[in-house]
């Protein structure tokens, strides 16, 4: 047996049951089972309650009920739970009531395509059990994860007085006179036969053909034969060609233009545009004498032939004419597009718009051949005929980003469709005042909202689908839509009472019968755009829940919510209550695959599920990732960075761990020292903590929690891994067990990992409970509140001193380590050190004594001499070797009846025996 061994019994090892084997895939579930079974939530509302603390209102954005939560979703959920814990903690009651979005197209979509031919009653009836099952499925991902809440009682927007809440906000719209009925383009999913919001579209590069087309002038007074050319992307729009639109301040050129294969036309081409033309088309301007130039203005009021349907097109002007690319004239479809809409409604021109539900070319298109065909296939068709009438000037593939229904992935079709709108207009100005009123967070969350309320135009709310709140208008025998407010809320009040199905189930005759209309009347077969279901929470959650309030303290989803969630939120509270719903606004990235780039959603075959990676790692490590990541940007993501985040938690799980099991001898009543009587080593790092504690803080309510992981995960492996506890190993190990130095740093260590657990409780939630309870504690971290900074330690002269014995201990360093090259000695620990400081060193004013330098650097000996500038040596020590501390001491043998160790080790034996 070595002598180090032979004194082994009489160390005070540090001892803890808390293993550094986490174990958190079984252990969590275990703990959380636990939470449910004592109600760890109903325990922290009534613990704050009862301090009264004051409300803060985080209000769920209901993710859609339809599919596995995914590491995006789960992002989401964890910041909203680190915000809510850390409020929680700061002193603020917290009730979360979590919700899910449950109709519209996605789960329809996905019901529909299982099985055809379903009875409009019969999908509600298969979407709704679909819905709920993925609300079991991503509940219990979000219980796994640690996120406190009432699941028990969440808001479902499917649940009978939610759909009734979302029908009286509906009724407040009718009444405002901001709801009609209208004829215009709107984005139309063919996949999924519905129109769509701008929220439900998405953009995927596409290949379509790019044309010109000559439009021939019906008038001479630019010359004989001169054509407008016009180019397009979308050559089945064609049909529906009623006017030709130039820009009334460009300047156009009017020449004569010779193609190399021998065509010959005099046309109309942007000046701005003339050399991209010649270089895409092969024509070459003859650049003859009487070559021209003609402002756009000059053809307004002139018609052009229609380049193979019997009719003329009408030439306008119009500002939204670009010279991007093309001819710098637009051909003008009203049926098929926003500008042109409102250029038709200017200038009286017809709604043409011949495409059927299916996307399929109509009748009305005047071309029989191609009737039933759809667009997109049709372009090929009316490529030939443009060639074969002689207007067809060139063709090429045009890659571009072209939008795509979000569920059906097939591509948009806007074409003008009988649709009810809001008139945003009457709601805009109020709204951006508001936006004005709200704090965004990041900052430019705000120009992204009112860049988007500034530009959006009428909403588009009615969808043809099954699946959602039904928008309850009647046709009446003489044709006309009744549309009103008070019937609006009657049937509220009956879809509160059985449910919106009812809309579905009754007749047409039923519900006349029930709401006293005339016979005759035809119930509409629209349901409300999802977006008014969910912008509808303030209304029907906020307002009816007894524990919430309007406005909430904080709305946080993703940046694509400012056209989504947020905006809906913000209209229909502007239309409800005259003000926003929410008083914050906080927006996170996307996670994204770090080599696509793609939303982790989209990522293929890669692991991108929460389940995934809680069942490998635990939930705990899911919420370091989630506390680490700079969310106001887009995260990217990748399991090999994920594993970086598992270095750190083992870090912070071994510093609680060294703590505890430094601790397993200390009771705070009996051992605690004042702080008067802290070693400088220990009012250091209790300055250092709590310069640590105030960052903290200030990050938690900054929502900044990568500041958090930073400043702790810094903490923890230099301060205290790489620095005090590696200095104060020998005190507490070989010291008497009550020796006022080590019950000095066990006091530190006390309040080091008291603060340090309560400051990881928010993100490291089951690891802090589990500390927290092998420290004692009977009840769980989570009741407790934050610990408060020390004012007594603002104005510690504790850290400048540190900082400068540790310049003079890397010099000490260095020194040992050119002595270790040069095989003087082995380790820090044999060096004796000589010190020159100048009379005016700090670390001379401070009074620091030799022996708590040598324990400082971890050196035998330190002899301190004045010098005119910080300088050191070493030598190896020629004191003998204590048997129990392995430190190289002069004292060692002063006690006879221990003759291997050195006096501090003899009295620590000898404390022992005498208690024993």
């Amino acid at each position: 047996m070595s002598e180090r061994n032979s004194y082994k019994e009489t160390l005070n090892l540090p001892t803890t049951d808390f293993s550094m084997r986490a174990n958190l895939v079984q252990r969590e579930p275990e703990r959380l089972q636990r939470w449910r079974a004592s109600g760890l939530y109903e325990r922290i509302a009534e613990r704050r309650r009862s301090e009264n603390c004051p409300d803060f209102i985080l209000h769920d954005g209901p993710p859609f009920a339809n599919g596995d939560a995914h590491m995006g979703t789960a992002l989401n959920k964890l910041l909203k739970d680190l915000v809510l814990r850390s409020r929680s903690m700061a002193g603020f009651h917290t009730p979360f009531i979590p919700g899910w979005d449950c109709h519209g197209l996605p789960i329809e979509f996905k019901v529909i395509r299982e099985t055809q031919g379903l009875q409009p009653a019969e999908i509600r009836r298969r979407c709704e059990e679909y819905a709920r099952k993925y609300i079991d499925i991503q509940r219990e991902t979000f219980r796994r994860l640690g996120i406190l809440a009432d699941w028990d009682h969440p808001y479902l927007t499917l649940d009978p007085a939610y759909e009734a809440d979302v029908l009286r906000v509906f009724a407040r719209l009718i009444e405002m006179d901001v709801v009609y009925r209208s004829r215009k383009p709107v984005s139309w999913s063919y996949g999924a036969r519905t129109a769509l919001a701008e929220a439900e579209i998405e953009f995927r590069d596409r290949v379509d053909p790019a044309i010109y087309v000559r439009f021939p002038l019906q008038d001479d007074r630019f010359g004989p034969q001169t054509n407008l050319v016009i180019w397009t992307t979308t050559p089945w729009t064609l049909p529906a060609n009623l006017a030709v639109a130039l820009h009334p301040e460009f300047e156009y050129v009017v020449d004569n233009f010779r193609h190399e294969d021998g065509r010959r036309f005099r046309l109309v081409i942007a000046k701005a545009l003339l050399e991209s033309f010649e270089n895409e088309t092969g024509f070459r301007s003859c650049r003859i004498p009487d070559a021209v130039v003609h402002r756009g203005a000059s053809f307004a009021g002139l018609h052009a032939r229609h380049p193979f349907l019997d009719r003329n097109a009408l030439v306008i002007t119009a500002a939204f004419v670009t010279t991007d690319t093309g001819s710098g004239a637009v051909h003008i479809a009203p049926g098929h597009g926003q500008d042109d809409f409102m250029a038709g409604l200017e200038h009286g021109l017809e709604i043409l718009s011949p495409v059927d539900d299916d996307g399929c070319l109509t009748e009305e298109a005047g071309l029989p051949d191609l009737a039933g065909t759809r667009v997109f296939d049709a372009n090929p068709a009316i490529i030939t005929l443009l060639q074969e009438r002689g207007v067809l000037l060139a063709a090429r593939d045009y890659n571009h980003s072209y939008p795509h229904c979000w569920r059906s992935k097939t591509p948009i079709v806007f074409r003008a469709v009988p649709q009810f709108f809001v008139r945003i207009d009457a709601l805009r100005a109020k709204a951006l005042e508001e936006i004005d009123r709200v704090q965004w967070l990041p900052s430019w969350g705000r120009n992204r909202i009112a860049g988007t309320v500034e530009s959006r135009p009428d909403w588009c709310i009615s969808r043809q689908r099954a699946w959602g709140v039904p928008l309850p208008s009647f046709r009446q025998p003489s044709g006309e839509i009744l549309l009103d407010a008070e019937l609006v809320r009657r049937i509220a009040g009956l879809v509160e009472e059985h449910g919106a199905n009812l809309w579905f189930e009754l007749d047409d005759d039923a519900w006349a019968a029930r709401l006293g209309l005339p016979k005759g009347v035809q119930r509409g077969n629209d349901t409300l755009d999802v977006w008014i279901d969910s912008g509808s929470s303030h209304v029907a959650v906020l307002d009816r829940h007894p524990a919430l309030h309007v406005p909430a303290d904080l709305y946080l989803e993703a940046t694509d919510q400012h056209r989504g969630w947020f905006q809906s939120s913000l209209i229909l509270s502007i239309a409800v209550r005259g003000t926003a719903p929410f008083r914050s606004v906080l927006t996170h990235g996307f996670v994204v695959d770090t080599s696509t780039g793609e939303k982790i959603s989209k990522s293929g075959d890669k692991p991108i599920n929460a389940g995934f990676f809680y069942e490998k790692y635990g939930a705990d490590n899911l919420r370091l990732w989630a506390a680490s990541v700079d969310y106001t940007q887009e995260v990217p993501f990748s399991v090999e960075l994920f594993e970086q985040v598992v270095d750190a938690y083992r870090r912070l799980r071994n510093t609680l761990r060294i703590l505890l099991a430094n601790l397993s001898d200390f009771d705070r009543d009996l051992c605690a020292v004042p702080d008067e009587d802290f070693t400088f080593l220990d009012r250091w790092i209790l300055d250092r903590l709590d310069a640590v504690l105030r960052r903290c803080l200030q990050a938690y309510e900054e929502y900044d929690f990568r500041r958090v992981f930073n400043e702790l995960n810094q903490f923890c492996t230099v301060d205290l891994s790489s620095l005090y506890i590696d200095i104060t190993k020998d005190r507490l190990y070989c010291d008497r067990p009550d020796s006022p130095r080590r019950r000095s740093s066990q006091t530190a260590m006390e309040r080091i990992f008291d603060h340090l657990t309560r400051l990881l409780a928010p993100i490291l939630v089951f690891t802090a409970d589990e500390a927290w309870e092998h420290a004692g504690h009977t009840e769980s971290v989570h009741l407790s509140r934050f610990p408060k900074p020390d004012p007594r330690r603002r104005t510690g002269d504790a850290v400048p001193l540190m900082e400068h014995v540790l310049r003079c201990r890397a010099l000490v360093q260095k020194q040992i380590e050119d002595a270790r090259q040069s095989k003087v000695m082995h380790r820090s620990d044999e060096a004796r050190v000589v010190i020159a400081l100048p009379s005016d060193s700090p670390i001379r004013r401070a009074g620091l004594q030799p022996s708590d330098l040598s324990e400082l650097f971890i050196v035998a000996a330190v002899e301190v001499q004045e010098g005119p500038e910080m300088a050191a040596s070493v030598s190896l020590s020629d004191a003998p070797k204590c048997a129990r501390c392995w430190r190289f001491d002069p004292t060692v043998g002063s006690r006879s009846a221990h003759p291997l160790l050195c006096e501090r080790c003899a009295e620590a034996v000898e404390s022992r025996s005498v208690k024993a």
